[in-house]
């Protein structure tokens, strides 16, 4: 397979946008990302998205986008993922290029969210539960990621000082990324005080509703440019797990992230310890410290105790989530992914801002579906 590069990428504001559709979403950031790349072609697009239908009543998006950036009649092909839309779309770009078939494909993963009453946006997001086995029962995402935060407690001895450290970070992060959609810093107390939401899970352990945009470029190696500071796309990892809660071996454990970190670990002749910069999908406090042990960078159940020590803070041994992860930056579904890579690429490009981690060479990139179900693992490194 031929080498992919990521040669361009553009990011929205994500947050509460009233003044913007789905469609001026999805331009904004593919153009952002078009003028970064200086490229004047495009092969192919590549849409991530959750669910348009539910949120925008708006099917068949692919071909919409591709009319609204006035690129028809090249093909145009929507993924869908769960929350792990963007991840998937950017795997699903990686290997249009690597096998031949393209040589600039364009990205963009989008949702917008915020135009239904926050009990309709739930009912969406439940969709991609296992339907009939627990949304059907009126279990939600809330309520399953309280139920693997309260099994990690019993089994390790997660604290709550431990648990709210997550969203205090995230915050502390996000409060410098002028994207984001809070930039509010929080203390202890503030996560503690705020509303519980489902036990363990209080209001600020959890990602809010979002809408935005974000997108990149890829290209072949024979097309690029030491102009557009290209980053290599050196391994990517995916893999499924049960779509129920209940019929997986343990509930602090997420197999669809080990197995997708092994694979993209042994592409890109990575080992964790070579990793400088993380971006991980942390739509749960808990989410985070499960998935910093699942991707090797701590052992199981001492993701607590390194958030603890400061390990994952910008200056720590393993930055994780430097712009402020779903938590502090946002959530928009299908754009999750995609923020993550744009995130790693302005990192390694040395073009973070305030957020910027000293002389980073690789980073790594999670993005999960649904409770866990689907994982794509991304590194990507400076050439």
């Amino acid at each position: 397979m031929r080498d992919v590069f990521v040669v361009g990428v553009g990011i929205t504001k994500f947050g509460v946008l009233w003044d913007k559709s789905l469609r001026d979403l999805a331009v904004e950031a593919s153009l952002k990302a078009i003028e970064d790349a200086k490229v004047d072609k495009i092969d192919t697009i590549i849409i991530g998205n959750y669910s348009s239908g539910t949120f925008i009543e708006q099917e068949h998006l692919a071909p919409l986008i591709a009319d609204y950036l006035g690129l028809n009649p090249i093909p145009a092909i929507k993924v869908e993922n769960a929350c792990a839309s963007g991840g998937v779309a950017f795997k699903t770009g990686f290997l249009e290029i690597a096998s031949g078939n393209s040589d600039i494909v364009l990205v963009v993963g989008v949702e917008k969210m915020t135009d239904l009453l926050t009990s309709r946006a739930s009912y969406s997001l439940s969709l991609a539960c296992d339907r009939e086995f627990e949304g059907i029962n009126g279990i939600t995402f809330p309520g399953l990621f309280a139920l693997i935060a309260r099994r990690y407690m019993y089994e390790f001895g997660l604290t709550r000082k431990q648990l709210s450290l997550v969203p205090v970070k995230n915050h502390k992060n996000a409060s410098k990324n002028p994207n984001a959609q809070f930039n509010n810093i929080i203390t202890l107390e503030d996560v503690e005080n705020s509303p519980l939401v489902a036990d363990p899970l209080r209001l600020y352990d959890c990602s809010p509703v979002s809408d935005g945009a974000a997108a990149v470029i890829l290209a072949s190696s024979n097309l690029i440019s030491k102009d557009t500071n290209p980053i290599k796309i050196s391994g990517i990892g995916q893999a499924s797990d049960t779509m129920a809660l209940y019929q997986r071996d343990s509930l602090v454990e997420f197999k669809a992230t080990i197995e997708a970190a092994k694979k993209a670990y042994k592409i890109a002749n990575k080992k964790p310890e070579d990793i400088d910069v993380i971006e991980v999908h942390d739509c749960f406090s808990i989410a985070e410290i499960c998935a910093i042990e699942d991707l090797g960078f701590f052992p199981k159940g001492k993701g607590g105790e390194a958030i603890e020590a400061g390990l994952t803070d910008i200056d720590g041994k393993y930055p994780v989530n430097t712009t402020g992860g779903l938590k502090g930056k946002g959530h928009p579904v299908g754009a999750t992914g995609i923020a993550q890579i744009v995130t790693i690429v302005e990192q390694l490009r040395g073009g973070a801002g305030e957020n910027q981690i000293k002389n980073p060479r690789v980073g790594l990139a999670h993005n999960i579906g649904g409770s866990g179900s689907t994982a794509i693992v991304s590194i990507l490194e400076v050439i």
